[in-house]
């Protein structure tokens, strides 16, 4: 029997992704409803650094990165953290990461990054319009900024993978750089400048207005626990809910770090790890930031939003269940207090949440392989919130039977193996 192209479709999870994939999916026509546990778009969604960039289309893995990795581990106030308990789960996780880490492999990754980042901000507009919080996107500079000198160069691999993305990357010194950001701490003393991007002021409140239109387009939004799930004999799927079970004849599994585990007892084995990150926000802060600023050394972004001013970063690897460590937070903030001096002793809030990563940095999008009609939009790690409208877009192409204007192979299921 041919599929229904006009047959509903459940998405669980509620973050960027499944947000984006639900308004493309209602925009066409087709019946969507949305499942998450908690209120949509306010996990690992709201609680980045609100950078919207075209441009980021250099993986996690690059080479030479092996070699400051160690460094990194044993810095306690380094940008990477793996807890002990966690780490022989991790390793075959971090081999695969390594491997992915010669220059060869990463212009590979670098172009299917682009398949999904390109156009970004221009398709968040378009979401945009018509709410009334169409300002919630501001264009932007992504500002890379040295303390040395030397080291702020657009002659590297990662400027190279920018360009041929159609970036503008500039070097600017410690007078342009002032100009550009002045709350900035004058011990940065150049700095990479990567333009035509932009920043969201309030990456949770943008997620609450694109579920509201969904909402006011039609489509259904249901907050529930998905436990498990497992093919209909009639046909289709079955959800079991807490409290509940639901039927669906399409399902989007876009559950973030969790789509793993709820896709396991299908026999799907995917090396998917639970990538903690954190972020500080410093409410009536006195001082701004023009563009979205990363310290190369520290290797986190900060950057102004309606609400103060938010640091976030850190990569932790732990499992899925392990409780946040506040002394990861605090770490940011004394960074954020040295990158910004005058945040003095603004007040701070913290949150933490979890990136679904994959070693080669790239998601899997498509339909699961011997799953007819279950559909995987999930694991897209530090680059979800820009590549989320895209990947809405392709997902909706996939689901209505029309052929997605790009080539799906690098995000298969099946890429690590056999699922």
């Amino acid at each position: 029997m041919p599929p229904d192209n006009d047959a509903s479709v459940t998405i669980l999870g509620g973050g960027a992704v499944g947000i984006c994939t639900a308004l493309e999916l209602v925009e066409r026509g087709i019946p969507v409803r949305l499942i998450d546990r908690d209120a949509p778009g306010q996990g690992a969604s709201s609680g980045n650094a609100g950078v919207i960039s075209p441009f980021s289309v250099v993986p996690q893995s690059m080479p030479g990165v092996w070699k400051k990795a160690p460094g990194w581990l044993l810095d306690p106030l380094g940008p990477v953290a793996v807890r002990a308990r966690h780490l022989p789960r991790f390793l075959p996780w971090a081999l695969r990461f390594v491997l992915n880490g010669s220059e060869a492999r990463a212009k590979a990754v670098s172009a299917a990054m682009d398949g999904l980042t390109a156009g970004c901000v221009d398709l968040y507009r378009r979401h945009l319009e018509g709410t009334g919080h169409e300002g919630l996107v501001r264009d932007s500079c992504y500002v890379l900024a040295h303390r040395d000198p030397a080291l702020a160069s657009d002659r590297g691999l990662d400027a190279e993978l920018r360009r041929m993305a159609g970036a503008k990357v500039e070097v600017i010194g410690a007078g342009a750089l002032r100009e550009m950001e002045p709350d900035l701490s004058p011990e940065f003393r150049a700095a990479v400048v990567v333009h035509g991007q932009a920043r969201a002021l309030s990456p949770g409140r943008l997620m609450a207005v694109l579920a509201e239109k969904l909402r006011a387009l039609g489509g259904e939004v249901l907050q529930r626990e998905v436990r498990a799930l497992c093919p209909d004999a009639q046909g289709g799927w079955i959800i079991d809910c807490e409290g509940e079970t639901l039927s669906a004849a399409r399902i989007v599994v876009s559950a973030g770090a969790w789509s793993a585990r709820l896709l396991a007892p299908l026999g799907l084995r995917l090396p998917l790890e639970a990538e903690r990150g954190y972020h500080v926000m410093f409410a009536d802060a006195g001082v701004s930031l023009n563009n979205s600023v990363m310290d190369t050394d520290r290797k986190f972004v900060a950057s102004s939003m309606e609400d103060g001013l938010r640091a976030a970063g850190t990569a932790e690897f732990g499992g899925l269940d392990a409780l946040p460590d506040p002394r990861r937070a605090e770490t940011i903030a004394g960074l954020a207090r040295q990158m910004v001096p005058g945040l003095g002793s603004a007040t701070v809030t913290t949150w933490s949440g979890v990136r679904p990563s994959f070693p080669d940095s790239l998601p899997v999008i498509g339909e699961m392989p011997g799953h007819p009609g279950l559909y995987g939009a999930f694991g897209h790690s530090h680059y979800g919130f820009m590549m989320a409208p895209r990947t809405g877009r392709i997902m909706a192409d996939l689901l209505r039977g029309a052929g997605p204007n790009i080539d799906l192979a690098p995000y298969r299921a099946d890429r690590f193996g056999s699922v």
